[in-house]
């Protein structure tokens, strides 16, 4: 396989060579690691990386990747970190419109006709900002006898990827996870891992949520390797019997194996570490436990969330550890009954919040101080929920929120809201994902990523299609594939509104943004086909949040009304020094000189960008606290 540039211009070109997507499990070599949430099966590959930086595809340096390129004229740059963040391109935030609006006329492939395809919109653009990234690493010798994998945890917008010149692959979906197999081409010693960053692609078109638009490496890189026989993919589903007293449990587990002789033990434990169940089986490619019954279960919820401990151990027949996988997992259950949305069997009440990740210094790079933090101010304040406004977060989020009884919505990596929305009018013309049948595929892989990376997650009750891309048959192509995989939650979808046509095939649930309580209680007054939750309520701009009592108070009235998400949990903007003061400064968008640009659009958090609470909170907290 060579790599491509034309497969920029094509929105069937999403995958090449990637691992398919699975779930987010650690796996270590042994009870001490696992302990110390330590893996010796890990190498970070962040830090200093050798980085060339070019205007468009046609300057580019060609061969990069070679490993006898002569890379002595390149820079320098950190991973994770955004590109214009190192002092790269122009620093832009936008809400609705594509960047290019007003600069270059781009339309999405095949929209405007099957003879539209797009060819050399973005293989050669002029604004088509290049990264090439090249970074030396040496195999550790524990790594010599594995397979060898790359873990590229978030890429903005489109990769490739070679290693010692051998090219692994293309991927887009910046927000889940890459992975590529190393072990064919990997040598003792020293590597070259080399990687090419594109600003555009079709992706961008399927990624206009109201950000600052960066691109680059941003979240973690790591080297992977594999034991000789090892979990790739584990399906944990917990179920809960009509009584809300017993639980039924599922276990299946997805082996690679160069070890036929292996034993897998599948132990589950209680909170205390008390054994409750085990059992043994002889290594195969699918290990399936099925119908484990506990009784007097613990349910998990917000107020008590309480999680029981799954782990895989699989050893050789003579008793020496290979690998341990342990895996937090909570019993649970929503459902919709009589147009109500229950939760453990009680009225779901949702407290929440739309939460982008951001660092005032580093942008959509955060760290596990940011969200712990986000933690401690969410629980401090009577936040019971998140939506993940409009993509999957780092994983670390979802471990958080299920032990600390957050609700997750979790919202897929789409938003097209400039391919259907002009000057606030509905306008569709050339809307995707739409009912294009070339553009189905893209997005069911997004849905899939989403899935598989976080179904084991008690916190999620949720899975959001996306954000603002109206509707059409792939849209509900992705509501379909969620029920198939997933019965265990709900799917939301608030587009639907936009085209009622689709309204019985997209959505659980009616949900709007910005609806007013007169228009909340006429919903609900005539005869109200699902029940209704705001996804986005309360926009938090400058002295705002004023009147949350009267959204509050239709809890009381209507039973079919679960509250909402508050948009939203924190100001997007950067902290820069003054030219004139010296001083350290909040700049937010339009401040960057960014065209065309939604200005302090980004500033709409009940907190600052440096996580400082705004006087809103103080309300969000009061009328929460009423309804915990």
């Amino acid at each position: 396989m060579q790599a491509d540039i034309n497969w920029l211009d094509d929105p069937e070109v999403f995958r090449k060579g990637q691992i398919p997507a699975h779930s987010d499990h650690q796996f270590y070599k042994d009870y001490d690691e696992a302990q110390n949430d330590k893996s010796s099966f890990e190498q970070s590959l962040n830090g200093e990386w050798q980085f060339c930086f070019s205007s468009n595809p046609m300057v580019r340096p060609q061969g990069f990747f070679a490993e006898d390129f002569d890379s002595s004229n390149f820079d320098t740059i950190k991973v994770p970190g955004h590109i214009e963040l190192a002092g790269y391109d122009k620093i832009h935030y936008i809400n609705t419109l594509y960047p290019w609006e007003g600069h270059i006329y781009r339309r999405p492939a095949y929209t405007l006709g099957a003879d539209e395809t797009g060819k050399g919109m973005f293989s050669q653009a002029e604004d088509n900002r290049v990264g090439s990234y090249r970074k030396k690493f040496i195999l550790p010798p524990e790594f010599y006898d594995k397979n060898v994998r790359v873990r590229f945890d978030g890429v903005e917008k489109a990769m490739y990827v070679w290693l010692n010149g051998h090219f692994l692959g293309y991927a887009e979906d910046s927000f889940t996870p890459s992975e590529f197999d190393l072990t064919p081409f990997i040598k003792k010693g020293e590597n070259l891992l080399a990687v090419e960053v594109f600003k555009h692609s079709t992706a961008s078109f399927l990624e206009d949520q109201d950000f600052f638009r960066f691109f680059g490496i941003f979240r973690d890189v790591t080297l992977l390797a594999q034991p000789q026989t090892h979990v790739e993919d584990l399906l944990i589903r917990p179920t809960v019997t009509d009584d809300f007293k017993d639980g039924l449990l599922d276990v299946h587990c997805h082996l690679s194996s160069s070890n036929i002789d292996a034993v897998v033990n599948v132990i589950v434990k209680d909170s205390e570490g008390t054994v409750l169940f085990q059992t043994k089986q002889q290594a195969a490619e699918k290990i399936k436990v099925n119908g484990i019954r506990f009784k007097q279960i613990h349910l998990w919820s917000n107020k008590t969330p309480y999680l029981y401990q799954l782990i895989v151990e699989i050893s050789k027949a003579d008793g020496t550890v290979l690998e341990i996988v342990p895996y937090h997992f909570g019993f649970r259950r929503i459902e919709i009954k009589n147009k109500v949305i229950l939760f453990n069997g009680k009225r779901f009440i949702i407290n929440g919040v739309n939460r982008h990740e951001w660092n005032a210094r580093s942008g959509r790079v955060i760290t596990a101080v940011d969200m712990e933090k986000d933690i401690s101010i969410i629980e401090k304040n009577n936040i019971n929920a998140v939506r993940t406004c409009h993509y999957p977060d780092q994983k670390l989020w979802y471990r958080l929120c299920d032990q600390h009884g957050i609700y997750v919505m979790a919202e897929n990596n789409l938003e097209s809201h400039g391919s259907w929305q002009k000057s606030g009018e509905i306008e569709p013309s050339y809307n995707v994902p739409g009912s294009l049948p070339k553009w189905r595929d893209v997005v069911l892989d997004r849905a899939k990523n989403n899935y598989e990376l976080l179904k084991n997650h008690p916190s999620i009750v949720f899975w959001s299609l996306g954000n603002e891309s109206y509707a059409g048959d792939n849209i509900a192509a992705m509501n379909k594939y969620y029920k198939e995989v997933d019965t265990s939650r709900l799917v939301h979808y608030e587009g639907v509104v936009r085209n009622r046509k689709y309204e019985s095939v997209i959505s659980d649930v009616e949900s709007r943004m910005y609806a007013s309580p007169e228009e909340i209680i006429e919903y609900l007054q005539n005869k109200p086909q699902k029940p209704f939750l705001l996804c986005e309520y309360m926009h938090d701009m400058g002295n705002s949040l004023g009147g949350m009592k009267s959204y509050m108070d239709l809890l009381e009235q209507f039973p079919m009304y679960h509250g909402g998400f508050i948009w939203d949990f924190i100001d997007q903007a950067l902290l820069v020094k003054d030219e004139l003061t010296g001083r350290e400064v909040l700049r937010y968008g339009g401040d960057f000189d960014d065209r065309p640009s939604d200005y302090d659009f980004s500033g709409d958090g009940l907190l600052f960008a440096d996580r400082t609470e705004k006087p809103a909170m103080q309300e969000v907290k009061y009328y929460y606290g009423k309804y915990k």
